[in-house]
């Protein structure tokens, strides 16, 4: 059940509660590291793995001043305002199924929302997290290595407390504005262990994809992929054992690893 640690949106940012690290049982190898302020949660999970981290930190900011979401878009949050997170991976499956791991992110995204909240989250491939349409939640994926052993860090921006003012673009929202009132401390136990979840059955072979099916508002839709030096237009199909989007088009069946998703909207929506 949400938390009765309440917050209003027409506060101050000061007057946000903090994360609580102490509050927190993480599954092993799940360890958190709170910041105050970084210039962006990725960046710092990479440094620490290139500092000889390994895998299991979570990299957690209370202000986030210049992160990235995906196409290079800015992904800035008012101090205490999100969930802004990180996790250090290293999975010892084939690096051809890493692409998976924004969707498995999202699905623990949804999980931990669904259980904190009792809002049902919808997701779109490949990274956004969506509330009633809108668009709560960011997922990047960004590889790296150090003494050529590579790791995976996943970045998940969940807006909490943010009023409409404080986002990015007029089309998201947060959970504060769709009634929820959330204990950020709790949101980031229930996101840790339900990514937990999902990484151990996917490492240990169980295919996704049939969660994924359930949880992905995308598949079914007619809509434009945008990709660099193409736009796409047809009917997504489904995701394919790697995690890309399956789009018929033309009469052609299309694989994608990559693109920005906009949903065409029908007659009878407008």
């Amino acid at each position: 059940m949400p938390s009765a640690n309440l917050f209003s949106m027409n506060s101050s940012a000061d007057v946000r509660p903090p994360l609580e690290p102490a509050r927190l049982s993480l599954p092993k190898p799940f360890r958190v590291e709170v910041l105050e302020t970084a210039v962006s949660t990725n960046a710092v999970a990479a440094a620490r793995f290139q500092e000889g981290e390994s895998e299991g930190l979570v990299v957690v900011a209370e202000h986030q001043t210049a992160g990235r979401g995906r196409l290079d878009r800015d992904w800035i949050t008012p101090a205490r305002s999100s969930l802004t997170v990180s996790f250090l991976l290293t999975p010892q499956v084939e690096v051809t199924r890493w692409t998976w791991l924004p969707l498995l992110t999202g699905l623990a995204a949804a999980s931990a929302l669904a259980e904190v909240t009792q809002i049902a989250p919808k997701l779109k491939w490949p990274n956004d997290v969506l509330l009633n349409g809108r668009k709560a939640g960011g997922i990047l994926l960004e590889l790296v290595e150090h003494q050529s052993a590579p790791a995976a860090i996943v970045g998940i921006g969940i807006n909490v407390h943010q009023a409409q003012d404080e986002l990015p673009v007029p089309d998201a929202t947060s959970l504060a504005l769709e009634g929820a009132a959330v204990d950020r401390t709790q949101l980031l136990q229930a996101l840790v262990e339900a990514f937990s979840r999902e990484y151990d059955a996917w490492c240990g072979g169980l295919d996704p994809r049939e969660r994924y099916r359930d949880e992905c508002d995308t598949i079914g839709r007619e809509v434009v992929v945008h990709m660099i030096g193409q736009d796409l237009r047809g009917t997504v199909q489904d995701v394919d054992e790697t995690g890309q989007l399956v789009v018929l088009a033309d009469g052609q069946v299309h694989h994608l690893a990559v693109g920005d998703v906009e949903y065409v909207r029908r007659q009878d929506q407008i």
